[in-house]
Order: structure tokens, then C-alpha cells, then sequence
């Protein structure tokens, strides 16, 4: 007996030891080997910590940069967000090595290398290993999952994306901003003034997330508020962890953090099936409906070989409405934002807007067809997402050993791309990349810069964002109402922010005097 406890103790000890060493090798010889392999190629980057990589330099950097508020004329908020990139590009150039804890990352800023990982169709380029704060906030869904997975995903979401749905779409979209519109309208005649303070985010965020829970959903803001809550709480959670060391396995451990975010995400979990089964229960006899939830429900309900390629399970669904919700209000609402901060901040665009709205829309509704004929309003939209796009960066990562121009890849390395430091690139967008020039797209996006790709804000490529055109039919009903309805300039009490907490959006909110234009 003794002998036999002696040989399993004896085993356990080997097993631990082999993975000890492994670990080991991990953190200390491949670094050094993969360093070695890519300074061979001249690519330079800073001097790799055991355990934390590049970690500490990234927080120090960024913690010292968010503490100074911008001019407000000032449009290049890369300094406060990526500190880090400009440094390593001015000491390293505009290709470089860090890391991420142990993991290898190369910063490319060639857009024509950008523009071969983002459109490659053949699966070589995958999105990078998720941050366990991002899964817990948008789960395994469409942003997240790769290869087949995605596909079969993208293939059932993507009918609910069509012109003719949006168009449809159209009057729940501008029926949510009226409402919004006229509880300003209530608070101004109140006023003697006849003008009000209005924090924009907070308004926006409430508004576009009662947009998609109507459209994609079929639910009210007020049934989906629960789950916007709790996903505001989990980004945060998120956003604060992302410069922590990731250790295997902690993320499974019962710290107060994370009994937080089992929580939250238990929450938004029960909200999301009481939503689902209200569907069930109310379209059992006559289909679960044409909207994003309706599709996905009849692939995961109904039988039939047909249906066996495109079929999700309950537990996808729930992600993809996790996905959804979040991407669908979140990226919208800084798009809605930061226009109004441009043109709160320039009047002549405001006013040269104004005569576009009243000429094409007069005083109605606008639908979508009116919509259509907004060229300044799309202009401006677009130089929005030049200038304060809701991403900053994006990774992507080697599926094999592979070349990228003349970049010899080892399969692993993770390829940074940051959208921010591209978007101002005057190589590429001109002397004036760091001004508001909505002009640049006045003969249409490909001819915008010195390359037809050169705007990122929803990505390119298979993996351009789904929600795109959603995203940019709301921004421009919203903003052909406000301007119909109000004149506006930027409150003295606004200070210039801008912070990536996941999306980029102004640190303190977005504080706007709103004048009805009648007066």
C-alpha cells in the first residue's frame, strides 16, 4: 500500500514539475526566442518583463496622459488613449514588437498590410484571444467566434440587416427620437430662457438602446434597461482589468470582481430568456417574426435538414443578444455623440446641415427614402468616424507561420491595428488629417484619401461590421430631427475628455445648450 501511495505521489510530483517547466519555458525562453526572431527582421519593440510583458510601461504611460483635459479645438485625442503606440513609434518606428503579459503583438500602421489581414477570406488572419472581460460582456457571439462558427452565425443574422429591413426599420427608429425630442421640448417651455443644459450621452445611450431593443428585439427600453445596466457595469469591470497580468485559470476564482461579474452576468442572462420566451410564448402559431431575434429563434425551434446548417443553440442565441445590445446602442450613441460635438463646436457646418434636413425633409418625419438625399449629413457622419471612431484599435491574429509583406510571422503573434493613429495618418489622409473636414468625402469614401480602404470605423473586409449600415441610417434620422428642431453650441460646463472605455466617448459626458429654432 505504502509503495503504491508512493508511486502516485511520486507521478503527481512529475506532473506538476513537467508543467511547472512548461510553464517556465512560456515565460521566460520563448519570449526571448521570439524576440530574437523578429529583431532578425528589424523589428524593434520595448525589452519584454517576466510575467507582465509591456503591461506596466502601457498603465504608467496612460495614467500619466489621461490627467491633462484637451483644447477644445483640438481633435487628436491619441495622446490621452494610446501614449504607448506614439511612444514605441517614435523610438521604434511604425512597425514594432510588445507584449501583452507573455503573449507577442506587432503593430502594423501600412495600410496596405492592414488591408491584407483585414480582407483575407481564407481564415488566416482570426480575430485574437479574447480579454475574459470582454466575453463575459458580449460572450461567444458574432465579434468573438471564428471559422465556421462565424460563418453559420453571420449567416442567419445577416437577412435581418437587408436595405428593405432597414428601410422598415425607419419609423421605429425616428418614433424613439420624437419621444426623446419632445421631453426636451416639455423642459425648455418650462424654462424662462427658453433654452436648456442637455448631457447628449447620457440621452443618446438611452435612446439608441430603445432603438434596438425595438427593431432587433421587439422589446421597450424599459424591459431591456436591466440588461444596459448590467452591461454598463460589466464594461467597466472589464476596462479596469484589461492591464492586469491574465494568469490562467483566474478568471475562475471567487474574487470580489469576479463574484461581481457572475453576477451581473446572471442577471443579463434571466433578462435576456424572459425576453425570449415572451417571443416563444406570443408567435408559437404564427412564426417567431422577421426581426434579429425572430431569425435566430426559428433556426434554433424549427426542425428540418434545411435548417440543420444554419440551426444556434439557446445559449448562442443568448450571446448574440448580449452582442447585439451592446454593439447595437453602444457605437451608435458616441457616432450620434461626437457629432453633435462637431457641430456644436462648428455652427457653419450646423447651419449648412440645417438647410440640407429643411430642404429635402421640410418639417416632416424624415423616412428613408428622405434619408437617402442627406449627402452633408452623411459627409459629416463619415469625418465623425474619422476623427472620434468608436474603436480605437482592433487585433487580429497569425493562424500559422505565415508572411505579411515581408514580415515572416510565427503563428500566435497577435497583429495590432489602432484605427486612431491611421485615421490621422497625413500620408494617407492629407496636411489637414488632424482638422474636421467633412469635406475630404465629398466625392464618396473611396476617394476620401490616397487609399480607397483608408476609413476603418466599421472595419473591411468578411468581418466589416454587420450593423453598419443600421448604425449609420439611425445616426442620420437623429440628426436630421435635432437639427430641424434645434440650433445648439457646446455648454461652458463641457470639458474635453475623450476616453476609450472600450468605445471612445467623452469622459465627463456631453454637455450642449439646446435652442428651439422657433425662438
Amino acid at each position: 500500500m505504502e509503495g503504491f501511495l508512493v508511486l502516485v505521489l511520486s507521478s503527481i510530483a512529475v506532473i506538476i514539475i513537467s508543467q511547472l517547466l512548461k510553464v517556465l519555458l512560456s515565460l521566460i525562453w520563448r519570449p526571448y526566442a521570439i524576440t530574437k526572431w523578429y529583431r532578425q527582421q528589424g523589428i524593434q519593440g520595448p525589452k519584454y518583463q517576466f510575467m507582465k510583458g509591456s503591461i506596466e510601461e502601457i498603465r504608467n504611460l496612460k495614467s500619466g496622459a489621461q490627467n491633462v483635459p484637451m483644447d477644445i479645438n483640438s481633435h487628436d485625442f491619441t495622446p490621452r488613449t494610446l501614449p504607448h503606440y506614439l511612444k514605441w513609434i517614435s523610438l521604434y518606428g511604425r512597425t514594432f514588437l510588445f507584449w501583452f503579459g507573455s503573449k507577442p503583438r506587432i503593430c502594423i500602421t501600412d495600410m496596405e498590410l492592414v488591408k491584407q489581414v483585414l480582407s483575407n477570406k481564407s481564415g488566416f488572419y482570426p480575430k485574437a484571444d479574447a480579454h475574459p472581460g470582454m466575453l463575459a460582456l458580449l460572450g461567444k457571439g458574432l465579434v468573438m467566434i471564428n471559422g465556421p462558427d462565424w460563418a453559420r452565425h453571420r449567416r442567419v443574422v445577416n437577412p435581418a440587416f437587408t436595405i428593405d429591413k432597414l428601410k422598415m426599420m425607419t419609423r421605429k427608429m425616428t418614433g424613439c427620437a420624437k419621444s426623446m425630442i419632445e421631453g426636451w421640448e416639455n423642459q425648455i417651455a418650462q424654462e424662462k430662457s427658453k433654452q436648456i443644459e442637455i448631457e447628449l450621452n447620457k440621452q443618446f445611450l438611452e435612446l439608441t438602446a430603445d432603438v434596438i431593443s425595438l427593431t432587433a428585439f421587439g422589446s421597450s427600453y424599459m424591459k431591456g434597461k436591466e440588461v444596459f445596466l448590467a452591461q454598463k457595469e460589466l464594461q467597466a469591470l472589464a476596462f479596469a482589468s484589461f492591464l492586469n497580468v491574465q494568469i490562467p485559470g483566474f478568471q475562475y476564482l471567487p474574487t470580489p470582481n469576479n463574484r461581481k461579474g457572475w453576477c451581473l452576468d446572471k442577471k443579463i442572462r434571466t433578462t435576456l430568456m424572459q425576453i425570449i420566451h415572451e417571443r416563444m410564448k406570443s408567435r408559437k402559431d404564427e412564426g417567431y417574426g422577421k426581426d434579429l431575434l425572430g431569425l435566430m429563434l426559428e433556426t434554433c425551434m424549427v426542425g428540418g435538414k434545411e435548417n440543420d446548417n444554419n440551426r444556434m443553440t439557446m445559449d448562442e442565441i443568448i450571446d448574440e443578444c448580449k452582442t447585439f445590445f451592446f454593439g447595437g446602442h453602444e457605437t451608435t450613441s458616441h457616432l450620434l455623440t461626437w457629432t453633435m460635438f462637431l457641430l456644436s463646436t462648428n455652427e457653419d457646418w450646423q447651419e449648412k446641415l440645417r438647410e440640407e434636413v429643411l430642404r429635402e425633409c421640410g418639417m416632416a418625419v424624415p423616412n428613408a427614402d428622405m434619408l437617402s438625399k442627406l449627402k452633408l449629413v452623411n459627409m459629416v457622419l463619415l469625418e465623425a468616424l474619422r476623427i472620434y471612431g468608436p474603436v480605437n484599435i482592433i487585433f487580429r491574429k497569425a493562424s500559422q507561420d505565415m508572411e505579411l509583406g515581408t514580415i515572416k510571422l510565427l503563428k500566435g503573434t497577435s497583429i495590432s491595428i489602432p484605427f486612431a493613429i491611421l485615421h490621422r495618418d497625413k500620408e494617407i489622409w492629407g496636411p489637414d488629417a488632424d482638422k474636421f473636414n467633412p469635406l475630404r468625402f465629398e466625392n464618396g469614401l473611396s476617394k476620401a484619401a490616397k487609399h480607397p480602404n483608408a476609413l476603418l470605423s466599421f472595419s473591411i473586409g468578411p468581418r466589416g461590421c454587420i450593423g453598419q449600415n443600421f448604425a449609420m441610417l439611425e445616426a442620420k434620422a437623429v440628426i436630421a430631427m435635432l437639427l430641424q428642431r434645434f440650433c445648439f453650441s457646446i455648454s461652458p460646463n463641457y470639458v474635453h475628455e475623450p476616453i476609450a472605455i472600450i468605445t471612445l466617448q467623452p469622459k465627463s459626458g456631453l454637455q450642449v445648450i439646446m435652442r428651439p429654432i422657433q425662438a
